[in-house]
């Protein structure tokens, strides 16, 4: 799973699979599904080869009773381009066909198959005798049957529109380009997009009074006697394996700045519920292409040189500490997580090694 999740941090995975769902979910939800093709007044030439020839057979049956030779033509023309073949399989093999239909249907239609009526169709051909009327009457409502399946056959193939083609293309361009601007747009983010808070909530407007934080030791910047634009708090506890926490960045008069927010990033035991190592604090700014990300590791993880280095591409590490503040910097933003409240869980772990409990107050700045 570790593996996966891995393979998924990597820039190019996640486009790469909305794309391959989207052209999975169009072709087989869409194309299969909700819009599939659909065959109306198609000529005997998209059949299969054995109910092709047994299409030619009832033709040629059918011209031996009526003669009609327009008829027998349209019919022939129907089977498309392998009518001379389909003709070679029913000579060779007539099955009862009379050796008088076989003979005029050739010539009206003009086979070109070389005339070699099998001894088979030869011996079909009737006597003479004073049962012919019962024959004929026989033959007469079998083809009549034959009619019933055949005459209402399309005279031609079915017409393809013409804009069919160029509407396809067109939407096939379209659905790319919008897969590579949604990756473009996520990877701009670095693996943000779509984050929506759920459980945390903004702290309203206020005037800002700045600390005396010389004594204590932090290393960040705020600017002097000026509020911050966007103020969040947001709490995990322990459980909570869907937390992922994001905040809207927005300047007094509503305009759209950037991204910022908390989210799980490493867990350490087996189990259930899955115990939470570390935390990635991230900011996005959208006059920056990179998003800033800091990870907040347990006192365990940052002291074990195997987590911190597993973590280190994720983002500086940071030891997590009560009222600890961490500083986050872009081309136009500043943002310092402040460490309200913290606790660490009880168990058979490593002491010190998950949260149970974890409060940051997120504020953002303009530079």
């Amino acid at each position: 799973m570790e593996r996966i999740n891995e393979y998924l941090e990597r820039p190019w995975v996640k486009p790469v699979l909305y794309l391959l769902v989207g052209i999975l979910v169009g072709w087989f939800v869409f194309g299969w599904g909700l819009f599939p093709v659909e065959w109306t007044d198609a000529t005997p030439a998209y059949l299969r080869e054995d109910l092709k020839v047994d299409y030619l057979r009832m033709s040629i049956d059918s011209y031996g009773v009526n003669g009609d030779a327009s008829l027998a033509k349209q019919r022939w023309l129907n089977l498309g381009d392998d009518a001379v073949a389909l003709f070679q399989k029913v000579q060779d093999d007539p099955r009862g066909a009379k050796l008088s239909a076989l003979t005029g249907f050739a010539k009206v239609v003009d086979t070109g198959v070389t005339q070699s009526i099998s001894s088979e169709a030869k011996d079909a051909e009737p006597e003479s005798n004073a049962n012919d009327a019962t024959v004929v009457k026989e033959e007469t409502t079998t083809n009549a049957e034959a009619e019933t399946v055949f005459g209402a056959m399309p005279t031609q193939a079915p017409k393809k529109n013409p804009m069919m083609p160029v509407a396809l293309g067109a939407f096939c361009v379209l659905s790319v380009v919008l897969v590579f601007a949604v990756g473009y747009i996520f990877l701009k983010r670095g693996g943000k997009l779509g984050r929506k808070p759920a459980r945390a909530e903004a702290i309203p407007s206020q005037p800002y009074v700045p600390e005396n934080v010389a004594d204590k030791g932090a290393e960040y910047f705020r600017p002097a006697n000026e509020a911050p634009v966007s103020q969040f708090m947001t709490t995990y506890m322990a459980g909570d394996e869907q937390y992922d926490d994001s905040f809207s960045i927005d300047n007094p008069i509503g305009e759209f700045l950037g991204e910022c927010g908390v989210g799980i990033t490493e867990t350490i035991g087996v189990g259930e519920p899955k115990k939470t190592a570390a935390f990635e604090v991230w900011l996005f700014d959208k006059n920056d292409i990179q998003t800033v990300t800091k990870v907040l590791m347990s006192e365990h993880t940052f002291n074990d040189p195997s987590l911190q280095q597993k973590l280190l591409s994720k983002g500086e590490p940071i030891l997590a500490e009560p009222g600890k503040r961490i500083l986050l910097e872009t081309a136009s933003l500043q943002l310092e997580a402040r460490i309200v409240d913290m606790s660490y869980g009880q168990g058979p772990l490593p002491q010190n090694s998950y949260f149970e409990r974890l409060t940051l107050e997120l504020a953002v700045w303009t530079k």
